[in-house]
């Protein structure tokens, strides 16, 4: 396992960007794949997206394929979320997970998880 901070949350209007940080401590980042879940008030945790540990890759929710990009950068251990063109439906906590396998992380079966970053867009 490992501990991990997201950072990178804000305000920001319709159409804007925001940048999500998630830094990874305590482990061997390069052995983890990451992903990106949110969850608005009132809804259940959703997949966002996710990396695998070569940064070879990824995969999207439908709702963000095309506005979300997920990178990660081994030397920062640090895994980021870049937002583009962000609607008032985007506004959620944030959260990022790890998990040594793919599509565990991606199923929300992480071993560990962030406390989370609120992104709030407006109209």
């Amino acid at each position: 396992q490992v501990r991990l901070e997201e950072s990178g949350g804000g305000s920001v209007q319709t159409g804007g960007s925001l940048r999500l940080s998630c830094v990874a401590s305590g482990g061997t980042f390069s052995n983890f794949c990451m992903g990106w879940f949110r969850q608005a008030p009132g809804k259940e945790r959703e997949f966002i997206a996710a990396i695998n540990w070569r940064g070879s890759g990824t995969d999207y929710a439908d709702s963000v394929r095309g506005r979300f990009t997920i990178l990660r950068g081994d030397g920062e251990n640090t895994a980021y979320l870049q937002m583009n063109n962000l609607k008032p439906e985007d506004t959620a906590v944030y959260y990022c997970a790890s998990h040594r396998w793919f599509d565990y992380v991606k199923r929300g079966l992480a071993d560990s998880w962030g406390q989370g970053t609120q992104v709030t867009v407006s109209a």
